[in-house]
């Protein structure tokens, strides 16, 4: 196990997190709802674009919180949670609203979890691929 200390994820960083999401979102014509969360699943940055479904601010959250607490892409945790799924009562059995749709994606640093981002508003395959393109973006 490593003792290294791990830069968490900051605040610049989230909004870069943001505004790379967004740029891949607002390309493919798709208004949508951002969130970023730091490890412990506290809000860092937050935007919804003015045109997308109120409902993207909370499905962005909950993709994140998802993907952080299970340190995955909800993309990958879709097929987990079908009625014949190895977690399929996961979604009930927490007080924490998790979201098994594609959109959310784990933020690692040197191999360590130190966040999430979850991105709502278009199909789950175009969030999905708006997260991708942020963490691009960061790792640059």
């Amino acid at each position: 196990m490593s003792t290294t200390a791990v830069t968490p994820l900051t605040t610049a960083a989230a909004e870069t997190l943001i505004a790379a999401a967004r740029a891949a979102a607002e390309e493919a014509g798709v208004p949508v709802g951002v969130t970023v969360l730091d490890a412990g699943g506290h809000l860092l940055a937050f935007r919804r674009d003015d045109r997308a479904v109120l409902i993207s601010g909370e499905t962005s959250t909950r993709k994140a919180y998802t993907a952080l607490q299970l340190d995955a892409p909800t993309a990958d945790l879709v097929d987990l949670v079908k009625p014949d799924g190895p977690f399929h009562s996961l979604p009930t059995a927490l007080d924490r609203p998790l979201l098994f749709i594609a959109g959310g994606v784990p933020v690692h640093r040197d191999g360590r979890l130190i966040g999430a981002v979850g991105v709502g508003g278009g199909a789950p395959e175009q969030d999905h691929s708006f997260a991708t393109a942020a963490l691009k973006e960061l790792a640059r």
